[in-house]
């Protein structure tokens, strides 16, 4: 049975910050760009996560990071990147791309398709050491294992296949449909932060709607469920 126990805190969707251009729609979770909420820097090491919507054949030019854990989750669509270590991929729903840039990396990110949008999560981490060496990796993970249960995609030791991230964070997903449920237990000294990157939700009986984020401070049994189909992220953060 879900906890009774209110330990969480939901972020409107409709309190986002807004980036619109002729090629990009993105909204911002957490202070970004020209938004700025003193109440929204970041929730533990969790410091971005930007919704975007990019048009076809358009994105982000040659630009640089540093000292950042850059994961990238295609929820339509598709995103080609290319970046200073020689890497030159196409991810898709259901992979999850990490880039530590580390001491400095310069990449690229366009929608490949002529006719098709892309829509994206960026989720930026704060890394558990500065100046690491800069990498990147890339894993596909069947809708089989994300259809109505919990899939972890990264992971700080990369356990279960997951790719690695260099912070205490564990990073689920899954896609729900009609009467779908999952649970989850966040121990004690955790942290968790459920963000709906699609459809409708409901955590432990409250309903939440694509883009609402809810932050999850200690102990807390969590069942989340849907009557009109979802897709989930959920983060274990230390």
């Amino acid at each position: 049975m879900a906890s009774n126990t209110k330990t969480h805190l939901i972020h409107d969707r409709n309190a986002r910050g807004r980036t619109q251009t002729g090629w990009l729609d993105s909204y911002h979770t957490f202070s970004f760009g020209n938004f700025y909420d003193p109440n929204r820097i970041a929730f533990r090491s969790l410091r971005v996560i930007n919704d975007d919507r990019i048009v076809p054949g358009a994105g982000f030019p040659t630009h640089g990071h540093k000292d950042m854990e850059i994961l990238t989750y295609v929820i339509e669509g598709a995103i080609e990147h290319k970046d200073s270590l020689g890497n030159g991929s196409v991810i898709r729903p259901g992979e999850a791309q990490i880039m530590s840039a580390g001491t400095g990396i310069l990449h690229s990110e366009f929608n490949p398709s002529e006719t098709e949008p892309t829509h994206l999560l960026q989720i930026w981490i704060i890394p558990n050491q500065e100046k690491l060496q800069p990498r990147y990796d890339q894993k596909a993970f069947p809708i089989e294992e994300r259809k109505g249960k919990l899939k972890l995609i990264a992971a700080k030791d990369g356990r279960d296949g997951a790719v690695k991230i260099f912070q205490d964070v564990d990073l689920y997903t899954s896609v729900l449909e009609v009467g779908d449920v999952v649970n989850y237990h966040l121990l004690p000294n955790r942290y968790g932060w459920l963000q709906i990157a699609k459809g409708v939700a409901k955590l432990n009986g409250e309903e939440l709607r694509e883009g609402d984020g809810v932050q999850m401070n200690g102990e807390e049994q969590l069942e989340i469920s849907t009557d009109v189909g979802a897709e989930i992220l959920l983060f274990d953060l230390g």
